[in-house]
């Protein structure tokens, strides 16, 4: 697995038959968006967009391990500490504005998330209106753990899974599978990866029958473990206050529960319980547009607390995964802190999309 040369696109964009396909090509950081990718994706879908010629996309990654790993976090923290975060807000500004891009998209949009899908990796492929996973599908939103939250439109697609998986899945960062992401219906489909190739040339040579090649080429996954413990999230993660939940974990005091448990005691309180907040606002949102310019709010305040940095450097930089936050406790997280982190921006600061 090689890097691309200084000449070579972080991003392959070409047209081949009718379809317009572009791949992630930027294998040592699995795929990770820099600002330049943003840009690449988007003003080849702005160019597909209006051109006869192409009748559907692909969206897939050139080669290693991973389809996304998610965005350049390390980019993000250095502008946090150099800038004020004015790079960073940038970088969300223009990446917010792929994923709406792909959701509003006139023309069938295919994403194969073959591999590590987190973070940046969900936010341009769940707006798709094509999501195929493999065996090797491993999807997440681990933001919680590194103090930044489940931004790329994880506010919107966490909170319309059923029962209460997208809060268990925003605040542990669990990897949910194929069979998880086609049983909560994060994927649409599940092929085998020795398909993939197949499903790929059918689609360049007849787009117009997405559905039908990806339903013959489909098989039935492995049982979705996440399955088995949706009674356990539904009911141990019930409420929208994050105190009654790790009350409740410990309350049950079981196997899983004590687990889980553990898993969230490493994570930012602060950015927990933004995404708490986060995903229930995002229910009373008139649309994706909507809460795109909430993502970017909170996005723009929570880039700059002292979590992210330090997340990013117990996680990332350091590798020592003892992140020390602030504040340090669920209950010091004031409502007045979450109101100020998701207060309107000046209005010649609100994201709009393209």
């Amino acid at each position: 697995m090689t890097e691309p040369a200084a000449t070579e696109a972080t991003v392959l964009a070409r047209v081949a038959g009718a379809v317009g396909h572009l791949s992630l090509n930027r294998p040592r950081a699995l795929h990770a968006l820099t600002l330049d990718m943003v840009r690449a994706m988007t003003a080849a879908l702005l160019a597909w967009r209006d051109d006869p010629a192409v009748r559907a996309v692909i969206i897939d990654h050139a080669e290693g391990r991973g389809f996304c790993a998610g965005g350049d976090i390390a980019f993000l923290r250095d502008s946090a500490l150099g800038d004020q975060g004015v790079a960073a807000r940038q970088f969300f500004y223009e990446e917010y504005q792929l994923n709406h891009l792909i959701l509003t998209y006139a023309k069938p949009v295919i994403a194969f998330m073959d591999g590590i899908t987190m973070g940046g990796g969900v936010g341009i492929a769940g707006p798709a209106q094509f999501r195929v996973a493999t065996e090797a599908t491993r999807l997440a939103m681990p933001e919680t753990g590194i103090g930044l939250f489940p931004d790329v439109g994880g506010g919107w697609y966490l909170s319309r899974l059923a029962g209460r998986l997208g809060s268990y899945m925003a605040l542990t960062g669990a990897r949910l599978d194929g069979a998880d992401c086609l049983w909560a219906g994060l994927a649409t489909h599940y092929l085998p990866q020795a398909a993939l190739a197949e499903a790929k040339a059918a689609l360049i040579a007849d787009p117009d029958a997405a559905t039908a090649i990806l339903h013959r080429l489909a098989v039935v996954p492995p049982v979705a473990k996440v399955a088995s413990q949706s009674g356990d999230i539904d009911r141990l993660f019930a409420s929208d206050r994050y105190e009654d939940i790790l009350a409740a974990l410990a309350a049950d005091g079981g196997e899983w529960a004590t687990a889980t448990l553990a898993t969230l005691r490493t994570k930012s309180p602060q950015t927990c319980k933004v995404a708490l907040r986060q995903l229930r606002d995002s229910l009373h949102c008139d649309d994706f547009a909507a809460n795109m310019a909430m993502e970017y709010r909170i996005g723009a305040r929570v880039i700059l607390r002292p979590d992210f940095a330090e997340g990013v450097r117990a996680v990332i930089i350091d590798k020592d995964h003892a992140p020390r936050w602030n504040p340090p406790t669920p209950e010091l997280v004031t409502d007045d802190l979450l109101n100020a982190i998701f207060a309107p921006l000046p209005a010649d600061e609100e994201w709009k999309p393209l």
